[in-house]
């Protein structure tokens, strides 16, 4: 009988510690006396638990709430929720605007939200814009006028331009144009002894062109980290020309002497050929003189005689 009285108070308790639990999960109480302490005004029902029924979760917002008024920024808890649902960033949006903020940089929610919806990070970009990011970019190869090649690596120091980065291009833009700026440089250089001695002209070249135009970065600096002598194109192509020359005359004595070959050829068929006609009328010879005797028209004695008689 006890058994059975404690199985049915074990029931109902079990499902009201559960019931309770859910609840607490579904009203988070305690963070709702945490936004209090921490100065946030955020209503239980109004902004909790609507969240939970819309999906969104409470904690994110609250935390980046809590961040943004520690920072001492304003910010609305329905802005922050609906780029939640947005699949944004909060977290990283927030912690842009106070790093921002405090950098002295004007940034603006709208904005930091609509970079991060981009698919850039807005944290990072208010980073390297407070802190310049140098990029090395990789071998460029270019040819001097006099035909040797160089090979040069720069740095570039590059600061994000906060306006432009929503639609702005990114790093891979700025290292092939600052790459064709090289190429440019290197190849308008008459020797490449020149650019040796004054590699600075290749930078001065470079930012000369305004090649952050259109990008999420502005330019600060350009520097030539190295640059080595790679090979001598030009003279390498002057001996493949002289080569491809060498085996075009050849080619043309070749043909020249195998045309002698068939005219020698030809020649010596046709004096067979006129010999040949030179025999048959020699053996033509002796039939004439056989003829003539035959029809009296051929006369043996000498003239003197005739004359005589």
């Amino acid at each position: 009988m006890l058994e059975q009285l404690g199985s049915l108070v074990a029931i109902p308790a079990i499902i009201v510690i559960v019931f309770f639990f859910i609840l607490l999960w579904f009203v988070p109480v305690g963070l709702w006396i945490a936004a209090s302490f921490s100065g946030v005004k955020v209503r239980i029902f109004g902004d909790l638990v609507g969240m939970r029924l819309r999906g969104v979760s409470p904690q994110v917002i609250v935390n980046a709430q809590i961040s943004a008024v520690k920072a001492g920024l304003k910010l609305k808890i329905t802005d922050l929720e609906a780029h939640l649902l947005a699949r944004g960033n909060v977290t990283s949006v927030v912690n842009a605007l106070i790093a921002a903020d405090k950098a002295k940089i004007e940034l603006h929610f709208q904005q930091a939200a609509a970079i991060d919806l981009a698919g850039r990070d807005v944290f990072e970009a208010v980073q390297v814009s407070v802190n310049p990011r140098v990029i090395t970019t990789p071998a460029v190869s270019a040819v001097a006028l006099d035909g040797v090649q160089l090979l040069a690596n720069a740095r570039v120091t590059v600061r994000a331009n906060i306006n432009r980065l929503v639609g702005g291009a990114g790093e891979d833009t700025i290292l092939a144009r600052v790459g064709e700026g090289i190429v440019s440089a290197i190849g308008s250089a008459e020797t490449y002894e020149d650019v040796l001695e004054n590699p600075d002209i290749i930078s001065k070249t470079v930012l000369e062109r305004g090649l952050d135009a259109g990008t999420a970065y502005q330019i600060l600096s350009i520097d030539i980290a190295d640059i080595n002598v790679d090979k001598n194109i030009g003279a390498s192509l002057r001996a493949e020309q002289a080569e491809a020359d060498q085996i075009v005359a050849q080619a043309k004595a070749e043909e020249r002497r195998a045309m002698a070959i068939a005219e020698k050829q030809v020649m010596a068929a046709k004096v067979e050929e006129m010999r040949a006609k030179v025999v048959e009328a020699e053996a033509q010879v002796p039939r004439a003189v056989a003829g003539a005797f035959r029809a009296g028209n051929l006369n043996t004695q000498p003239q003197a005689e005739t004359l005589t008689e």
